[in-house]
């Protein structure tokens, strides 16, 4: 039976090098572009086609900062498929980055430099917004719409016979210092994108404990530091420039600098080879590059400080809320975990999946 994949943000970055990487390890692969912007994802389609001419590859057109976007979108995806055997989640924003330039310079002088730019950790800052469905919108398109998107895509992905795998596109940049069950949107920090990325790492987990059993199973990955248009809106393009060729250097020195797509997707390709059940869901898969280019895999336990009792109670129906988690932030903050005890996303928006 021909396999199925499905990666959303795929005309660009990181999704593309991964489309072109996925049919180059198996042409028979059936790959489906899930993507807000109709003309880049036929863009995407066709750069594939041209590379690949007898590979199938579809398009549905998914906003995942939009539920009624990602319902519709899922409802296509059941109209086109019976099954589903690896959904890529790597969609992600980074809206509007600025760059600490005290801690910049302070980083420069002190003996973490080089973890602190592999990782940015506490360098950037992001304006976040509310978005048309009451979320913030980092929160939404990073974590949230895709986690509707997995509820309403379960009737093709759990299959007991056959397992299918979740693969996120995580960060070096997801800091528990960063995120809090008590503000899980971060409405009330300046760091939203290393805040979802962590959040994504807990709820991967939530996901193997409730979903495994039913023959599905959740990864994280993170692609290092790689040159994209999520990137190049940080700093002005002339200061690239001369950043570059010092990036390329410190590579020798500093594997995490994957720099450009193709290397960073790495790991999102070996996973793809993986039988998942083999796999440690405590574990990160980060890509790495070598100083002369040679791509590899290695895996970083993921540290959940609050694993023990926010997140195991969150997969567990039977047990009340901890007090931490009050059942009136449902939609708002503090609930995510909530939603594994929801129904799925079109009986929550019956308007949205007509």
């Amino acid at each position: 039976m021909q396999k199925v994949a499905l990666i959303t943000g795929a005309s660009s970055g990181i999704g593309l090098a991964l489309c072109k990487r996925l049919l180059a390890e198996d042409d028979e692969l059936h790959l489906c572009l899930a993507c807000r912007n109709p003309s880049k994802a036929r863009a995407a389609c066709d750069a594939l086609l041209a590379s690949h001419p007898s590979a199938d590859v579809s398009i549905v057109q998914m906003d995942v900062s939009s539920l009624p976007s990602v319902v519709r979108g899922a409802k296509e995806v059941k109209q086109k498929f019976q099954r589903l055997d690896y959904l890529y989640l790597n969609a992600g924003i980074m809206p509007n980055p600025q760059l600490n330039i005290k801690a910049f310079l302070f980083s420069i002088f002190s003996r973490n430099v080089i973890h602190v730019f592999s990782t940015a950790e506490g360098l950037l800052t992001q304006n976040d917004k509310v978005t048309a469905d009451g979320f913030q919108e980092v929160f939404e398109t990073n974590l949230f719409g895709h986690f509707i998107l997995i509820r309403e895509l379960e009737p093709l992905l759990c299959h007991t016979d056959i397992p299918s795998q979740l693969i996120w596109t995580s960060s070096r940049n997801a800091k528990k210092s960063n995120f809090s069950l008590e503000d899980i949107q971060h409405t009330k920090g300046q760091e939203p994108y290393s805040s979802s990325k962590y959040a994504t790492d807990l709820l991967n987990v939530a996901l193997n404990r409730n979903f495994n059993q039913k023959g599905l199973y959740s990864s994280v990955v993170c692609p290092g530091v790689v040159m994209t248009n999520l990137t190049y809106g940080i700093l002005p393009p002339f200061v690239w420039t001369l950043l570059l060729p010092l990036m390329w250097l410190i590579r020798f020195f500093a594997n995490a600098f994957t720099l450009t797509p193709y290397n960073g997707a790495e790991a999102l390709v070996w996973l793809f080879h993986q039988k998942p059940e083999s796999l440690n869901p405590l574990t990160k898969y980060l890509s790495f590059t070598t100083g002369f280019g040679t791509n590899y895999v290695k895996g970083q336990k993921v540290s959940l400080f609050m694993l023990s009792r926010s997140m195991l109670w969150a997969c567990d129906a039977d047990q009340s809320a901890p007090p931490s988690v009050p059942e009136s932030s449902l939609w708002h903050g503090r609930g995510l975990f909530y939603c594994f005890l929801l129904p799925p996303a079109s009986e929550l928006w019956p308007s949205s999946s007509s």
